[in-house]
């Protein structure tokens, strides 16, 4: 029995316990002279589903995620050829093996070769452990029945039960989240420690010249490369910082009006074609920017370096242009991040109490004056809130920048001239077959743990803020 078949089974016997654990409880409702029923039928149809089920879901999860491990062993085992690899190279036939197994494309048995027996005696062992599963799970399956239906009475405590299990689902979900978060941070910084054993720190922190390539041999140009991540990081807040410039002030004004001036029928309309433009996907805005956003940039600083030549104006005549530049980007991020500021910023104004409108007009305050003396103030914390996941958006954006802004690492403080972020370079270092013991790939590691530092920075920056005007306005 295929896997998808087996859960589907599972998912059924869970229905069917519960309709007859809830008719068996309805039964004690009405039976006369019945003693007192401790929960509502639903809760034992609850209670039977779940001790029917969830053991043998977990048998069901345990087996599949650690049977294929098992047989490549017991599969390896069986030949000599095979045990005399080395990592690497294990790793590689045993991925040949797996795709030789498939059962399209699986060799004749007149096929004598090792990966081709291998694969055969892969199949067949996967048949088996299959074939075990399927039993092992539908017995626990029928046990945890037995059990439940058979001996669940009017005093079972079933809904202290099913709420008990309910709050342990509930907190393992959090201790995974939590487990998965930690095992990102230490991944990447396990890998980052290796990277930094070859580049000083200093270097990375410190360096204006970025240039990650390492030749095969050390006659080749470049043997050694140079990660200096000073002009990535100054790349990824100067567009955020031209993002947030645009997207900030359109994204709360427009969330002023919404809320405090628009009436029903215009914001049930305006709002929903704002929050569109929150699912377009990224690259569509790459696009906008390389073929619409670059070019006009592209040609108004032509025109401002023309205008800077015939005025003597030496810092607009030496302008640097490029179609691919940091403004291009940033313009067009401003737009995606737009509505996340608004709809977050509307939300928090439109929770202010009513209270406080209205005392701040019987004060004699203007329309105006109580939106920005009053309202403002009091959802000051929502709006940083905003803020901060929109800030957070644009400095993990990727394809706008790619498409937009190139993978130059220029250290300039000019908008019209093409620069680089830490996002598009991992990109660029992780495309491809890449070996994970090597300086360059390593470095895409001590780039997202910079990256990580940064956002956890803001983070915290932003919670003080928080934390400090929600004092007081509580």
């Amino acid at each position: 029995m295929s896997d998808l078949n087996l859960f589907s089974v599972l998912i059924l016997s869970a229905l069917i316990v519960f309709f007859l654990s809830q008719k068996k409880a309805k039964n004690w409702q009405t039976s006369a002279g019945s003693e007192r029923v401790h929960s509502l039928p639903v809760y034992y149809g609850y209670f039977g589903s779940i001790w029917t089920v969830i053991p043998a879901l977990f048998v069901f999860a345990f087996w599949s995620f650690f049977s294929t491990n098992v047989i490549s062993t017991m599969v390896v085992g069986q030949f000599v050829e095979l045990q005399a690899l080395d990592k690497s190279s294990l790793s590689l036939a045993l991925n040949e093996i797996y795709l030789m197994s498939d059962a399209s494309i699986v060799p004749s048995l007149s096929d004598n070769t090792i990966k081709a027996q291998a694969a055969n005696l892969f199949m067949q062992y996967s048949q088996y452990s299959a074939i075990f599963k399927s039993i092992t799970v539908l017995a626990i399956a029928a046990l945890g029945f037995i059990l439940t239906y058979w001996r669940i009475t009017p005093t079972t405590k079933a809904r202290n039960s099913v709420e008990n299990i309910v709050v342990y689902a509930l907190l393992s979900c959090a201790v995974i989240a939590i487990l998965t978060t930690a095992g990102i941070i230490f991944s990447v910084l396990l890998e980052s420690i290796e990277f930094f054993k070859t580049i000083p720190v200093s270097d990375f922190l410190f360096g204006t010249h970025w240039s990650p390539q390492i030749a095969l041999r050390e006659d080749q140009a470049g043997s050694s490369g140079a990660f200096g991540a000073v002009p990535l990081f100054w790349g990824t807040i100067f567009i955020s910082l031209i993002a947030i410039i645009i997207a900030g002030p359109l994204g709360l004004i427009s969330a002023i009006y919404l809320s405090e001036y628009a009436s029903k029928r215009v914001r049930s309309i305006v709002k929903p074609v704002l929050e569109i433009l929150a699912g377009v996907p990224t690259v569509v805005y790459g696009f906008f920017a390389a073929l619409t956003i670059g070019p006009l940039v592209r040609d108004f600083g032509y025109w401002l370096r023309e205008m800077g030549v015939n005025l003597d104006i030496q810092i607009l005549a030496n302008l640097t242009v490029s179609t691919e530049s940091a403004l291009a980007a940033g313009l067009v991020m401003g737009m995606m991040i737009v509505p996340f500021i608004l709809s977050l910023s509307d939300d928090v104004i439109a929770a202010v109490p009513d209270s406080m409108r209205d005392g701040s007009t019987a004060m004699g305050a203007t329309k105006s004056e109580t939106v920005w003396k009053v309202i403002i103030p009091a959802a000051l914390p929502g709006i940083v809130g905003g803020f901060l996941l929109a800030i957070s958006r644009a400095i993990g954006e990727t394809m706008i920048v790619l498409m937009a802004a190139g993978v130059a690492s220029n250290l300039t403080a000019n908008p019209m001239n093409s620069v680089t972020t830490v996002t598009t370079q991992i990109v660029t270092l992780l495309t491809g077959d890449q070996e994970f013991d090597s300086v360059k790939t390593l470095a895409a590691f001590a780039l997202g743990l910079g990256l990580f530092i940064t956002t956890l920075v803001l983070n915290i920056i932003a919670l003080h803020v928080v934390r400090r005007y929600r004092e007081q306005y509580e």
